[in-house]
């Protein structure tokens, strides 16, 4: 097991769901039915989780709770009840299975084309475990990092979690990684995600990490992780904890940027000294903490939440980075925030901080084409409409291009809209034909 050290760290599953909703005093049919949603998405959380973060005199409102355990209404009634009826009656296992599979089908599990239109080629070879979207940035999941201290409801990343092997991304392969980065000299920063890299022992994240520090194209070096929010003890009381904080300085030392891309969903969850304490080490090791976060409705989906969350991320020296939307993936209905709710909770929130906090970005859809910011609604010739531009793109010569699409109070992602004063998106033209190359001054990527 390549697990980081865990000194104290109980794991709770899918085993122990029952029991814990006992104490969330929900009655016999309740639990079932919460049982029968846990069978089709993954179910994970831990004592300090548990035992810190959550108000459980508040269930199921606390928004802690909301954020990692499952409930009954997250998936469609029919789906839940056949499930539970299966539960019901002690049905064999792979028939729980074979039925929880069939609804994860309809959930889009790999939005965004992560499997189709990411993941880059040797030849006609795929490379597993690699995703290369933009010509500059190239994500690695490592073997041992696809799991988390806890799962997040909202996690886009679901199917890595389910024990399906078709669903999942991964690899141990770093050196293959280290050549295909020579080749792709264009690629400046490499983004370690999962799972959640920093659930990996010191000398594993030093065998994928350590590598990369001799390629002088690398500009920066970023880690994904949820560990500050649901086991900030990484940094702080694992055995391995200094070993982890010396890997960090190694990389700030080698001239690269380190990039920690924390995920705080909450404010509550930078509230215990220990979180507080672990920033200022990993800050202390020349690391820049950069904050991101999808918005979540029933879990954060007010203005003074963010708010909040900003001026707290701020105050202990972390920036502010992303406000995300919620993707077209799992439970994805129960989630979602209308496009023109989020705008105005974004703006909202943003009108509220000093510009020392207006680092942030928002709200943005990671889409197939790109990172779609929605800057606001206007009344153009006549017309009400959003105004939206692409943070990030396939296609770099779109970046930072305005363009428009009629409002739709309803819309929750960039499918719902119509082009506004045109008869496509800009995406939407040949320049972004997913079945041709995508070429960059390195050279041509294939189908990023």
């Amino acid at each position: 097991m390549t697990q980081a050290g865990t000194r104290g760290f109980r794991a709770y599953t899918a085993k122990h769901l029952d029991e814990l909703l006992r104490r969330a005093g929900y009655d016999t049919e309740a639990r079932l039915r919460i049982r029968a949603v846990a069978s089709v998405l993954p179910f994970r959380t831990n004592q300090y989780v548990v035992d810190e973060l959550i108000d459980w005199s508040d269930i199921p409102g606390d928004p802690i709770y909301r954020l990692v355990f499952p409930q009954e209404d997250m998936l469609p009634e029919s789906d839940v009840s056949a499930i539970a009826a299966l539960l019901r009656s002690d049905a064999p296992a792979a028939e729980i299975q074979a039925a929880a599979n069939k609804v994860r089908m309809t959930l889009n599990p790999h939005p965004a084309g992560q499997m189709e239109l990411n993941m880059p080629r040797v030849g006609k070879e795929p490379m597993p475990g690699v995703q290369h979207k933009y010509p500059e940035t190239v994500l690695f999941f490592p073997k041992q990092g696809q799991t988390c201290h806890a799962y997040c409801t909202y996690c886009f990343r679901w199917a890595q979690f389910v024990g399906e092997p078709d669903l999942k991304m991964a690899s141990d392969d770093v050196q293959g990684l280290v050549r295909y980065l020579r080749e792709h000299p264009q690629v400046t920063s490499v983004l370690i995600t999962g799972g959640d890299p920093m659930i990996m022992s010191a000398p594993v994240l030093r065998r994928y990490v350590e590598p990369l520090l001799a390629l002088d194209q690398l500009e920066s070096i970023r880690i994904g992780t949820k560990s500050l929010a649901y086991w900030p003890g990484r940094f702080v009381t694992d055995p391995d904890a200094a070993d982890v904080l010396r890997l960090f300085s190694t990389v700030v030392e080698s001239g690269k940027n380190l990039a920690f891309m924390a995920h705080f969903s909450h404010p509550r969850e930078m509230e215990p000294e220990l979180v507080q304490t672990a920033v200022r080490a990993i800050r202390d090791t020349g690391a820049v903490i950069r904050t991101q976060a999808p918005l979540i409705r029933t879990v954060n989906d007010r203005p003074e939440v963010w708010e909040r969350m900003w001026r707290t991320q701020h105050a202990l020296g972390m920036v502010p980075y992303y406000m995300f939307v919620e993707r077209d993936t799992g439970p994805r209905d129960y989630f979602a925030v209308p496009l023109a709710r989020a705008y105005e909770i974004f703006r909202d929130a943003y009108a509220r901080v000093s510009g020392l906090c207006r680092t942030v970005r928002g709200p943005s859809m990671s889409s197939t084409p790109g990172k779609v910011c929605v800057d606001g609604i206007a009344e153009v010739a006549g017309r009400r409409v959003f105004v939206l531009h692409l943070i990030q793109a396939r296609d770099p010569s779109l970046v930072g291009r305005p363009f428009f699409a009629e409002y739709d109070p309803s819309a929750v992602w960039l499918d719902d809209l119509r082009p506004a004063f045109a008869d496509r998106f800009p995406f939407e033209t040949g320049a972004l034909d997913a079945a041709r190359p995508l070429v960059t001054p390195g050279g041509p990527l294939g189908r990023l």
